[in-house]
This record gives C-alpha cells, sequence and structure tokens, in this order.
C-alpha cells in the first residue's frame, strides 16, 4: 500500500486534537473529511455559536466539515460513508457507535493521552497527576465496542516531573500523540492495513490495579485537605489551570468564597489544629493531615489570578479565616 492510497476521516474537537491533524495535514495525507461536535452555544444569553478548535482549522485548510448531533443519525451516517474513507483517526472525540467505527476498510483507530490499559476514560491526563504518577503516554488502538479497551497498535512513554502541572503534560501528549499518530499510520501503510496490534488483557500484569480516568465535574474538584499534603499538593497540580482545584474559605462573619488554588509548596511545617496559618515570607499556608502546604497561586471568586504573598498583602486578620 502506498500513502496516496488511504483515504481518512478525522474525529476531534479540541485544541488537543488540532496538532494531530495540523501534522496530518501537513505531510500530505489525503483527509477527504473531518468530523467534529456542533458549534456550541456561549455568551451571557447563549445566542453566540462557538466553533471548535478542531473546525476552526478544518475551515482554514478547505477540508469538509462534519457537525452530527447523534452519532447515529441515518443521514450523517450515509454523509460519512459517501466520503468512502478506508480509514478514521480520533483524538479527543466521542463514544462511536458501531455502525461508524466499523465502516472503513482498514478500521478506527484512536490516539489516547495515557499508556493503556491504564487510565481509560475522559480525562487521562488529569488523573494520571493527581496520582502522582512519574510516567504517563500516548497509545493508538483500534476502536471496538468498549471504551478505550481496543487492541493496541503502538505506545510511546512521557515523563511527568513533580513539578508539573496538568499544562505542562498537555502539551507534551499533544505534540506526542501527533508523532505517535504518523508512525501508527506508517505501520498501517507498511502492513497494507492491517498492522500488528496486542489485546489489553495480555498488557495487564496479575496484581495491577488498573485506575480509571472518569470526566471530571465541579465537585471533583474540591479540595479534601484531611489528607496527606502530598495527596493534595498532585491533586491541585492535577487540575491547574484547568478547571482548577477549589476549596471555601470562611470570613470571621462566616461570608463564604471560592477560592481556586492552582500552586502551591510543600514545606514539612505543622502547626498545631489551625487550618489556616501564615509563616514569615507572607504566603499562606494550610494545614493537611501530615504537614503544612503553602499556597503559591490562587484566585478568590470574581477577582484575578494572584500569588500567596499578594492575596496576603489583602487580607486582614488571616489567622481568623476558616477553610471548608
Amino acid at each position: 500500500m502506498k500513502k496516496e492510497d488511504l483515504r481518512i476521516v478525522f474525529m476531534g474537537t479540541p485544541e488537543f486534537a488540532v496538532e494531530t491533524l495540523k501534522t496530518l495535514v501537513e505531510n500530505d495525507y489525503n483527509v477527504v473529511a473531518v468530523v467534529t461536535q456542533p458549534d456550541k452555544a456561549v455568551g451571557r444569553h447563549q445566542t453566540e455559536l462557538q466553533p471548535s478548535e478542531v473546525k476552526k482549522y478544518a475551515l482554514a485548510h478547505n477540508l469538509p466539515v462534519l457537525q452530527p448531533v447523534k452519532m447515529k443519525d441515518p443521514e450523517f451516517v450515509e454523509q460519512l460513508r459517501s466520503y468512502q474513507a478506508n480509514l478514521q483517526v480520533v483524538v479527543a472525540f466521542r463514544m462511536l457507535p458501531e455502525v461508524v467505527w466499523d465502516m472503513p476498510q482498514y478500521g478506527t483507530f484512536n490516539v489516547h493521552a495515557a499508556l493503556l490499559p491504564q487510565y481509560r476514560g475522559a480525562a487521562p491526563i488529569n488523573w494520571a497527576v493527581i496520582n502522582g504518577e512519574t510516567r504517563t503516554g500516548v497509545t493508538t488502538f483500534f476502536l471496538d465496542h468498549d471504551i478505550d479497551t481496543g487492541r493496541i497498535i503502538m505506545q510511546k512513554p512521557f515523563d511527568i516531573p513533580d513539578s508539573a502541572d496538568v499544562e505542562y503534560v498537555y502539551d507534551g501528549l499533544m505534540h506526542l500523540g501527533a508523532d505517535i499518530c504518523l508512525e501508527t499510520l506508517d505501520r498501517i501503510i507498511a502492513a497494507d492495513g492491517h498492522p500488528e496490534s496486542i489485546p489489553q488483557e495480555d498488557m495487564i500484569a496479575v496484581g495491577n490495579e488498573l485506575h480509571a480516568a472518569p470526566k471530571i465535574f465541579k465537585e471533583t474538584c474540591q479540595i479534601n485537605w484531611d489528607q496527606p499534603a502530598k495527596r493534595v499538593y498532585d491533586f491541585v497540580r492535577g487540575l491547574s489551570p484547568y478547571p482548577g482545584a477549589w476549596t471555601t474559605l470562611v470570613s470571621p462573619d462566616g461570608k463564604e468564597t471560592v477560592l481556586k488554588i492552582f500552586k502551591t509548596s510543600r514545606t514539612s511545617l505543622r502547626q498545631g489544629e489551625l487550618r489556616m496559618t501564615a509563616v514569615a515570607d507572607r504566603k499562606p499556608c494550610i494545614r493537611c493531615a501530615d504537614e503544612l502546604l503553602m499556597i503559591e497561586e490562587l484566585q478568590l471568586s470574581g477577582k484575578k489570578r494572584m500569588s500567596g504573598r499578594d492575596f496576603l498583602n489583602g487580607i486582614k486578620n488571616f489567622d481568623n479565616y476558616k477553610i471548608k
């Protein structure tokens, strides 16, 4: 098979997927159509429609764009079939029905931001950092009936420094995902559409715990301070900068305000039963189960993101505030 023989439909929505689509286009792969989410209503009155990042890129490069509300819609299925793709590439998209993923001659493969079978689900980057992993990666695999369970084609690892937040890992995996997509296509071409792949069951070591990566909601992001400081530290960086870990700040008069925390540092300091305190260099600290955690960057509801020092400079009687 030659490169020119592939007719590819690309499916994706966020910025993370754009890098892979861009790489396919710049390397002269024949992307015959792009499938992405419908435009999202935004604005105060939800009257403006905002296209996805993938749609913006596709239109800028004159690629046909399909935006189905329901993936099983017969009209969409027939429209998709009309492009006669023999391969589909999926990056950061939604679950596909069998009528879609089984349509192309050579199937559909997904670029997933984790080392499967670990971290199956919608938020693998966040959960890897939240759980304190020192390594993650990207995987390409063929789609099947269940979410993120198909046969693995390739994997590439990516190290997570202890100081890294989600933004750092996201950016690294975004570019690594584009690279592995090209290498996967090379394997598919070399194998005439049928590259070697491995069942995920064969990669699960006996007694090895599998970590899931479910979708993250606002309530998921609330900080539990009754944990060791290392767990809270990882939790904060695993949600920074978006969607942001949060807690509730209670003023001396009982007023409650949402406080987002974007960056912390460990101190090895301990201080009685007080939940909150301040140290000599004027940064707030919050007591966890074993030690104080220093707050480096935060944001009060309705305010701009600021340093911990600036926060303390603008608040009086900090020790009389509470966290819940």
